[in-house]
């Protein structure tokens, strides 16, 4: 836990109490365990360390925990604001907010909900800029990256920003859900090829699911198949020079079973993707459990850093960078299976 120090550690724009920092109390606990009290904890910690004029209050958040509850926080919160929608706002990455988030509220979560895990971390180089791969699935809120991103901190040090889809930036659900600017606070990098540029040409060790939204649109019944890869993390690896670290996770299936992606509804919200199973009709009583998902225990397996390559032939590389993503996607298909007949059967 971080407490007195943390006036020196973040950013004192955005603190609004520094003296002290954010305790795990019994009311964090119960949310833990209580579904629709996961958006509680996260607005939570934003107002202790910020001033948020426009967010949640205590009537609200107790409106949250009974089922249909949460409409009625909406309306009382619309109506608090004056009819109009939270401002929102663009934040930039603030490392020590991240590390402050991750030490407060992650670890908890982490340890006791998803029980992550990195195995053979033999495999995980001591330096960075890298580029973290990752099989991508759950179709929920991308807790497989969350963790991961939390667990790479731990073991190196790492500052790592993971690549997040454009809708959990600006889609009107999260402006209402979360604080405004969260995500670019907490060190998302939009999931656009300008962007992630940008990120390796800083020097930043990004996460990157190569599948893109085909991995949690594949659904319950394609959960340990790979999709087809993206090639601009092969890409960037060859045009930058920076390493490629494979990550095979197993567990972010069971985030949200039993899924199928409703293709038409998902256009009409304008969604990444919009799951139906058992769990949604929970979620229409209690909406605030978007950013909850089922426990499960999630295990990294980091695979051997995969070098940068650049190609000879100028006339074939758009071609064998694809063949290049390709065969890395064969290889870690077969690690998948290897690894889900050793735990799972």
């Amino acid at each position: 836990m971080i407490n007195q120090h943390s006036k020196n550690f973040l950013n004192p724009q955005l603190v609004k109490d520094s003296t002290k920092g954010y305790k795990f109390s019994w009311i964090d606990w119960f949310c833990l365990w209580y579904p629709p009290g996961w958006l509680i904890l996260f607005n939570r910690h934003w107002q202790h360390y910020h001033s948020d004029p426009d967010g949640w209050n205590w009537l609200e958040y107790g409106l949250f925990l009974i089922p249909g509850g949460f409409y009625l926080a909406l309306l009382s919160r619309w109506l608090r604001l004056g009819f109009r929608a939270p401002i929102k706002e663009v934040g930039e990455f603030d490392p020590k907010y991240q590390q402050a988030f991750g030490e407060e509220i992650l670890a908890p979560i982490v340890k006791y909900y998803f029980r992550g895990e990195l195995q053979q971390i033999e495999n995980l180089p001591l330096t960075g800029p890298i580029i973290v791969v990752m099989n991508h699935a759950g179709m929920c809120f991308p807790w497989d990256f969350v963790t991961l991103g939390y667990l790479l901190s731990q073991a190196r040090g790492w500052v790592v920003q993971p690549l997040a889809g454009v809708s959990l930036f600006e889609h009107p659900w999260m402006l209402w859900w979360l604080p405004p600017g969260w995500t670019q606070i907490l060190g998302a990098v939009r999931a656009e090829l300008n962007d992630f540029e940008a990120a390796i040409q800083e020097g930043k060790t990004v996460l990157y699911a190569p599948e893109g939204l085909r991995g949690p649109l594949k659904g319950w019944y394609k959960r340990y198949q790979l999709q087809k890869f993206d090639v601009s993390f092969m890409q960037l690896s060859d045009r930058y020079q920076v390493p490629i670290l494979p990550v095979i996770c197993i567990g972010n299936e069971s985030l949200h079973p039993w899924t199928v992606n409703l293709k038409k509804l998902q256009r009409l919200c304008k969604l990444p993707f919009l799951p139906f199973s058992p769990l949604m009709l929970v979620l229409i009583l209690f909406p605030s459990m978007g950013v909850w998902a089922m426990r499960s225990r999630l295990q990294y397996f980091i695979q051997p850093l995969e070098p940068a390559r650049l190609d000879t032939y100028a006339d074939k590389k758009r071609v064998v960078i694809y063949q290049q993503a390709q065969q890395l996607r064969a290889k870690l298909q077969l690690q998948i299976n290897q690894l889900i007949r050793k735990i799972l059967y």
